[in-house]
């Protein structure tokens, strides 16, 4: 879904551990991919593979992001990215759909950066608009605003993330606006090398969801010439999340 020795990226989504280098550098290029699978509660898997491509931009205090997914989801058409169950099980069918996913922005605002305590807190907006082609996504707008909080501790960085989703709703899906959590730890192993873990809890986003639960496991890597990797994988714990995911991103910093 933003990390660092201290900023951003989400989003998520992939995670708070994206920018490790981007207090030294302000624009960077990412691309990537995302799988996940899960049956979301229902009798078979829905399988969804994204290509996320992201831009970022910092000045000063702030940070901007812009992400571009292009999506290909297998299985029930109740099923959208996040879980998002857009009609009722017993209406679903299994169905192979693929194009651009919704365009998201985020806006990323430094609140606090004591340096010597190595404490730093920041404020992010979001909005999601509703580009996706049908069965890819909402076709609504979504808000969310998210507090980051990070302690680094020598090679340790524990951290806190409380946010809250605004989802568009449609005469024919209703979805409830929805608090999360994401509870995280990010160890430096090296200079070139770093590695945490990130805990999600969600409520439900629809009367058909469910709560959200997942845990994911990282690892940030400099490649070289400013380049970073970044890999992980998922598993979930609840219907509103998929059994399991993966993921590789490559970052090149400006």
């Amino acid at each position: 879904m933003k990390n660092n020795i201290l900023a951003i990226l989400l989003i998520v989504s992939l995670s708070n551990a994206t920018a490790f280098a981007s207090d030294f550098k302000n624009a960077s290029l990412s691309a990537g991919f995302e799988f996940s699978s899960g049956n979301y509660g229902l009798s078979s898997n829905t399988n969804i593979f994204i290509i996320p491509v992201e831009g970022m931009y910092r000045t000063g205090p702030w940070v901007f992001n812009v992400a571009i997914p292009y999506i290909w989801i297998t299985g029930s058409e109740g099923i959208l990215p996040n879980g998002i169950r857009s009609k009722a099980p017993p209406m679903s069918t299994n169905t192979t759909r693929f194009g651009l996913g919704d365009i998201e922005t985020s806006a990323t605002y430094n609140i606090l950066s004591e340096q010597e305590r190595g404490t730093r807190i920041d404020l992010t907006g979001k909005i999601k608009f509703g580009t996706a082609e049908k069965y890819l996504g909402t076709e609504k707008e979504d808000y969310v605003v998210q507090l980051d909080m990070y302690k680094m501790r020598e090679k340790f960085t524990p951290m806190l993330s409380l946010g809250y989703e605004f989802l568009g709703s449609t005469a024919d899906l209703k979805l409830n606006d929805v608090a999360y959590g994401i509870l995280g730890g990010d160890y430096l192993v090296d200079d070139q090398m770093h590695a945490g873990f990130e805990l999600l809890l969600a409520q439900k986003n629809s009367a058909d969801g469910a709560n959200r639960s997942e845990l994911s496991l990282y690892i940030n890597r400099d490649i070289g010439n400013d380049i970073y990797m970044r890999g992980y994988v998922l598993k979930g714990f609840s219907d509103g999340s998929p059994d399991g995911g993966l993921g590789v991103k490559f970052i090149s910093y400006y």
